[in-house]
């Protein structure tokens, strides 16, 4: 769909919204005053559904009172490339496959902040209906395919905005004096301006509709399915930061403070889906016995039980990358870290924390052509988290990091999968995700 016709169409949902306040029934989508735009047609011609709101039941997740195994991978660009109806076919392209390798989770960005390229929060508080409306086409396309969605809300790194280059910076730039990035988890400032990226404040959509309805994250209305994203069941989680770490803070107060405050807030506005903070697994001062089981035995301000105990956070998260955590090891002594680090969070999940576990993040460095070294570690991934899966246990899925499009060349990390130029790669995770749909309860 066009950008003007998606304008026009966020002006038609203010003067819905407008009526509603009057006492009149909101249109649906399928009214013929204000018809949704038709996403494009499923490549591979097999139409999935999304089932329901996926839930966090104990240890495991549910969607429709039955077991759900989140397996897929993360693909962090989707909303950037939607947002050019040029791009749009690379996003269709790794929907597609994700739909026909068998995948039923996919995480990304539901960020782009300040001076980065395509950015979706301009400002503090003022957005871009372009990149927004890129947001909507990947639920909307998602949703199609029976793919649900994590969504994380900010970056701890630089990269797209984030708490470095952009939440500070703005706080500076009104005349705060932060003295390390770390301030974004506790001046009062950046804290606000994290809410009302969840809530945005009200802004003019057009000259027709003066501030007619708050334009928020978590309660926009899709331009293609005419759904608030509070009510969408394809988004499966919403994530409060990719890899948060307060290194000037390693008692993990600040954290915990940030993520009790943002999960009850998050959950204020959508009780309806999942939170998780975005962590890697480092265990911190509430279990100091385990922090030898922390690469460098550090935490990273954070704390893998204290932080994922909170209430309102409904499953943990780890990440795993044996290059950059493990630098000058041997590949056995990576191996053992694995199987170390995976045995101890599936037992403190199962016992301290009671709730799903995640491997929401793993990679191998495959450049100058190590894809067998990298098939061999996808498999070690995938056993553990299947004989977890496979006995009830917590952990009941894993996110490879990253897939790549044909054509994204300059995109590429170390990590790059590009799935249509690595069949032995793409034939592993397809055996994954069949085998652990298979598993019966």
């Amino acid at each position: 769909m066009g950008t003007s016709n998606a304008r026009w169409l966020m002006v038609v949902s203010c003067l819905a919204v407008m009526a509603l306040a009057a006492g009149a029934r909101r249109p649906s989508i399928d009214d013929d005053a204000a018809p949704a735009p038709a996403p494009a047609p499923i490549k591979w011609g097999v139409k999935a559904e999304v089932r329901g709101f996926a839930r966090a039941d104990g240890t495991r997740f549910t969607v429709g009172g039955r077991p759900f195994y989140p397996n897929g991978f993360n693909a962090y660009w989707l909303m950037y490339m939607a947002s050019n109806p040029a791009d749009r076919s690379k996003v269709l392209d790794v929907l597609d496959q994700a739909s026909r390798l068998g995948a039923t989770v996919i995480r990304t960005w539901a960020f782009s902040d300040g001076g980065s390229n395509r950015p979706l929060q301009t400002t503090p508080g003022v957005y871009s209906e372009d990149v927004f409306v890129g947001l909507d086409f990947v639920i909307a396309e998602a949703k199609k395919r029976g793919l649900y969605l994590i969504l994380s809300l900010v970056n701890n790194w630089g990269d797209f905005g984030g708490k470095r280059q952009q939440y500070v910076q703005w706080a500076k730039d009104q005349g705060h004096n932060l003295g390390s990035d770390d301030d974004f988890f506790r001046d009062a400032l950046t804290q606000q301006f994290y809410k009302e990226h969840v809530k945005v404040r009200p802004s003019i959509v057009s000259f027709v509709c003066f501030v007619c309805v708050e334009q928020r994250v978590l309660t926009r209305i899709n331009s293609f399915t005419g759904v608030a994203y509070k009510d969408e069941p394809t988004i499966f989680a919403w994530e409060l930061m990719n890899e948060p770490r307060v290194l000037t803070d390693p008692s993990g107060k600040t954290m915990q403070a940030w993520v009790a405050l943002m999960s009850s807030y998050v959950k204020s506005i959508d009780d309806k889906h999942m939170v998780e903070v975005g962590l890697e697994g480092f265990y911190g001062e509430s279990t100091p016995e385990r922090k030898r089981f922390n690469p460098g035995g550090d935490s990273a301000g954070t704390d893998f039980i204290g932080n994922n105990r909170i209430p309102t956070v409904d499953f943990a998260t780890i990440h795993y990358y044996p290059d950059v955590w493990l630098p000058g090891s041997t590949g056995e002594q990576q191996v053992e870290f694995w199987k170390k680090w995976m045995a101890s969070h599936i037992e403190d999940t199962a016992k301290a924390l009671r709730k799903p576990l995640v491997v929401a993040e793993f990679g191998w460095n495959s450049v100058g052509n190590a894809v067998t070294a990298r098939d061999d570690y996808f498999r070690m991934v995938y056993d553990a988290i299947y004989a977890s899966a496979k006995r009830g246990g917590p952990c009941a899925g894993g996110l490879f990091w990253q897939v790549l499009a044909p054509g994204m060349e300059s995109w590429t990390d170390r990590y790059a999968v590009v799935l249509e130029r690595s069949s032995t790669t793409a034939a592993i995770v397809s055996q994954e995700y069949a085998r652990i749909g298979r598993i019966t309860p």
